[in-house]
């Protein structure tokens, strides 16, 4: 019995002094006309939830403040401009999120997630980044969704 015991008590100490790693989960969901999906905005911050509207092409989102419990940030873009779709084909996009961890600029602060659209008939997908700022209040300005690196996979070539 004191053997058991001292085992389990050396594995309690070793558990406790091992490298922990955060778990955290992303999530999309869609239907035949939208899909929502949320994204890693930073440490200490909450996920912010973007919905894309696939009728529109209209991506828009928002953050919530962690003490106020109210969306303070908004965002808004439309992708399907940036697609260069035909109005005379239905759009059909997919959208996840994804890991960035860019660099912010010019003193704005840029979440460490990105936001990966594709659509198939362009044949493109794009990728999105987003500023947020800690605001307890909705802040009145919409803040921007900026395209920043973009990817066609129909150009794509086997490199056997």
């Amino acid at each position: 019995m004191v053997w058991l015991l001292t085992g389990v008590l050396a594995g309690l100490a070793l558990a406790s002094l091992w490298p922990t790693e955060q778990v955290h989960a992303i999530a999309t969901d869609r239907s035949d006309r939208f899909a929502v999906t949320t994204v890693d905005v930073g440490p200490g911050t909450p996920d912010a939830v973007f919905v894309l509207d696939f009728l529109t092409g209209r991506l828009t989102g928002a953050l919530l403040n962690p003490t106020s419990g109210v969306f303070t940030n908004f965002y808004f873009r439309n992708v399907a401009a940036d697609f260069i779709v035909d109005p005379n084909v239905k759009a059909k996009y997919a959208m996840i999120p994804g890991a960035g961890v860019l660099n912010s600029g010019g003193g704005v602060t840029t979440a460490s997630g990105v936001i990966y659209i594709g659509e198939l008939a362009s044949g493109k997908l794009v990728a999105y980044r987003f500023p947020f700022r800690n605001s307890r209040e909705p802040l009145n300005d919409i803040l921007p969704l900026e395209p920043f690196a973009f990817y066609s996979f129909r150009d794509a070539e086997s490199k056997e």
